[in-house]
């Protein structure tokens, strides 16, 4: 592990923790060389593969669903680590259900943990998720929630 401050690459664990529910470890390094200290977080790599609805296949990505639930989040009262605990909720189902996935499961997903979590964030999401031609696709997913 480099240091983020200096780039030395020997540094010491000084404290690690695991978080069960979420299968995350967090170490507390402390750099050999500038004695400064950081925090490293390790998950579990997630070996599965994305359907695509035109048929493509991709290797799945954190980071993308996790920037696609921000953007609909955006200016909404929601923290960025409740994000992340709902990332990891799906990544848990993601798991059980196979190697490969089709990405309207996971769209699915992320749409039912939005709907709980914030109305406009979910109205957002599905948007563009359904791909929502006019006003009236928003109407009647309005209605939907009532």
């Amino acid at each position: 592990m480099r240091c983020p401050y200096c780039g030395n690459g020997e540094t010491k664990v000084t404290d690690k923790r695991d978080c069960k529910e979420e299968g995350i470890t967090r170490r507390r390094r402390e750099c050999l060389k500038c004695k400064r200290r950081f925090t490293t977080y390790e998950r579990p790599e997630i070996e599965i593969v994305v359907m695509k609805k035109d048929g493509r296949r991709e290797p799945y990505n954190r980071d993308k669903l996790l920037l696609g639930m921000i953007k609909a989040c955006e200016k909404r009262p929601i923290s960025r680590d409740k994000l992340n605990k709902v990332v990891d909720e799906i990544e848990e189902k993601l798991r059980k259900k196979g190697k490969e996935i089709e990405s309207k499961y996971i769209g699915k997903q992320v749409m039912s943990k939005l709907k709980k979590l914030d109305k406009v964030a979910y109205i957002r999401f599905a948007s563009v998720y359904r791909d929502f031609k006019d006003v009236k696709d928003f109407k009647e997913e309005i209605k939907s929630l009532k």
